[in-house]
């Protein structure tokens, strides 16, 4: 199996700025109705903690492992559990594709926005279903880009998503992964599935200038910028624009953005 996906976003500060605002109320509400606080979870693709570290709260005589396949953010992650009152949580580098642990070995496998960056979905799920016990949970949620909507319409903005699509492509990953979600699950042996969709929505000023910022950083400096200029799908006057065009949005009263997400929960 694949080990070496390349991931569209990269680790830029601006990166995980997004991944360290995410909290188990805003990506696991799905979930946490279905947890009992004896349960042992494994948070797959779970970057920085902070949604690691709160559901470890609600487990709270239950105990949490989150794994990442990059050593910075597990260290990242680390250091936030040392400033918190959070005790029964692990972080450890592992690869989704080999997992370290034994058949059997997990309650519940959470994992959000990790199948869209994995050029084998089925196959992460299959080995996410090895290591839960017969009858554990699995919960996954990923967006779909190619149904976000913004307003006002703008070119730029229009430009950035087939960009966005054309590198997702190159990289053999897919953006639009919570369409197709139920089915990558059902594929890897699961059933019970139950789906629901939910949304992120950026309107307020605050929540506007903090989105625009973000995603004008992540254009100019992350990994999106250096793939997309390797793979010779834009210029750096293009990116200029296109970053110039979400602080435009950011500061418009108008501006609205919406990100739509594919919630799958389902049973070994």
């Amino acid at each position: 199996m694949p080990n070496q996906d390349r991931y569209s976003h990269g680790h830029h500060e601006s990166v995980l700025r997004s991944h360290k605002w995410r909290t188990a109320e805003n990506s696991a509400a799905f979930l946490l109705p279905k947890l009992t606080p004896d349960k042992t979870l494994l948070d797959v693709g779970c970057g920085p903690g902070t949604v690691t570290i709160d559901l470890a709260r609600v487990l709270s005589s239950g105990h949490v492992t989150g794994i990442d396949i990059s050593k910075e953010v597990i260290e990242i992650a680390r250091e936030s559990l040392k400033v918190s009152d959070v005790r029964n949580v692990d972080f450890n580098v592992d690869n989704v594709y080999d997992l370290s642990f034994a058949d059997n070995s997990f309650d519940v496998v959470y994992a959000h926005q990790v199948l869209q960056h994995l050029s084998n979905p089925v196959g992460a799920l299959e080995e996410m279903r090895r290591v839960l016990r017969e009858g554990g949970l699995l919960a996954v949620r990923d967006s779909d880009y190619g149904v976000f909507s913004w307003s006002p319409d703008d070119p730029r903005l229009d430009r950035w998503m087939d960009i966005y699509q054309q590198l997702t492509k190159l990289n053999h990953v897919d953006a639009n992964a919570g369409r197709h979600l139920h089915s990558w699950v059902r594929r890897a042996g699961f059933t019970s599935l139950e789906v629901s969709t939910s949304n992120w929505t950026y309107y307020r000023p605050e929540e506007r200038a903090w989105w625009g910022q973000l995603w004008a950083d992540r254009i100019r400096v992350s990994e999106f910028a250096r793939q997309s200029l390797e793979y010779k799908l834009t210029t750096e006057d293009e990116l200029q624009d296109i970053a110039e065009a979400f602080l435009q949005w950011a500061d418009d009263e108008d501006g609205f953005f919406n990100l739509v997400h594919t919630e799958v929960l389902a049973r070994k």
